[in-house]
C-alpha cells in the first residue's frame, strides 16, 4: 500500500525537472547580484574609492588607468559596486562566468569588461566525455560551500545525470577531477595522487574562488592559492560558492552542449 501511494503522489506532481537548456534558466535569487561588469568609460580617473572596499583584493588600479576587478579573487560581497560613486561596477545578474583561461577573469580594460565566456573542448575531447563525463570531487581545504552547491545538481530539480554527467567515487573511474577549496598543504600530495589515479586522457575543473585563487586565504603560508599551482586547469568557475546554474552552464559549455550567448565573447 505504501507503495503504491508513493508512486501515485509522484505521478500526481508530474516532472518536476527544469526544462533548461532547453527552456529558460530559473531566476537566480535577488540577493545573488550574479556576473560583475567593468564599465571602463564611467570609472573615474585617479578614483580608488573601491580598492579599499575589497576584501580579497580582487581590484587593483594603476595611475591614470580604469580599475581591474579579477572575478577569479572576487567573492561577490558586491561592496565595491555600493562603494563606486561613478557605477562603473555593476551587478548584472548573469548566471555565466565560467571560463577557459585564468586571464578571462580579469575585467577593466575596454574590450574586456565582462568575462569571455568558457568555449569547448577540442573535437577529440568532445567525442570522448560529450555525452559521458565522470568527474571525481575533491576537496582540497574548502569549507563546503561549493560542494553544497553541487550537490544541488543531483536533486530531481537539477537532475545532471539527464546530461550524462555524474560525480564517481574512485578516480580510476573518471574523466577528470572537479576541484574545490584553496589547496591546503595537507591536500596537495592527496590531489596530486587522485589526479594520477585518473586515466589519460583527463580534464581539471577549478570551481570557486578558493580553487581558482585562494579565495580570502590568498597568500597564507599554509595554502597553495588554487589548483592551477598545482594542476592544469581546463575550466574555471567563479563564485563564493558559484550558483549550481553556474555550475551547470560551466560543464554544459566545456563539452559543447551550449551556444555562445550573444553579445559575449567567445
Amino acid at each position: 500500500m505504501f507503495v503504491t501511494d508513493t508512486l501515485l503522489h509522484r505521478l500526481k506532481r508530474g516532472c518536476e525537472t527544469m526544462a533548461y537548456p532547453k527552456g529558460p534558466p530559473p531566476a537566480l535569487p535577488e540577493r545573488h547580484g550574479g556576473a560583475l561588469k567593468v564599465d571602463s568609460g564611467h570609472c573615474v580617473v585617479d578614483c580608488r574609492t573601491c580598492v579599499p572596499a575589497c576584501p580579497t583584493d580582487a581590484i587593483t588600479r594603476m595611475e591614470g588607468l580604469p580599475v581591474n576587478l579579477d572575478l577569479g579573487r572576487c567573492v561577490f560581497c558586491s561592496a565595491c559596486v555600493q562603494a563606486c560613486p561613478a557605477q562603473a561596477i555593476t551587478q548584472t545578474g548573469d548566471h555565466q562566468m565560467a571560463v577557459t583561461r585564468r586571464e578571462d577573469l580579469l575585467l577593466g580594460n575596454p574590450g574586456n569588461e565582462q568575462v569571455r565566456l568558457a568555449t569547448a573542448l577540442d573535437e577529440k575531447l568532445r567525442k570522448l566525455f560529450g555525452r559521458s563525463l565522470r568527474l571525481r570531487q575533491v576537496s582540497a581545504g574548502g569549507c563546503n560551500a561549493c560542494e553544497a552547491d553541487t550537490n544541488v545538481l543531483g536533486t530531481i530539480g537539477w537532475d545532471l545525470s539527464r546530461f550524462g554527467i555524474q560525480f564517481v567515487a574512485s578516480p580510476r573511474h573518471a574523466d577528470g577531477l572537479f576541484v574545490t577549496g584553496p589547496v591546503t598543504h595537507a591536500m596537495v600530495l592527496a590531489l596530486q595522487k587522485t589526479y594520477d589515479a585518473v586515466p589519460d586522457p583527463k580534464i581539471v575543473i577549478a570551481t570557486g574562488v578558493c580553487a581558482i585563487s585562494g579565495g580570502p586565504f590568498a597568500g597564507h603560508p599554509q595554502v597553495n592559492n588554487g589548483v592551477a599551482a598545482i594542476l592544469p586547469v581546463d575550466l574555471f568557475i567563479p563564485g563564493c560558492p558559484p550558483h549550481p546554474l553556474t555550475i551547470l552552464d560551466g560543464l554544459l559549455r566545456m563539452l559543447g552542449r551550449l551556444e555562445t550567448k550573444i553579445g559575449r565573447i567567445p
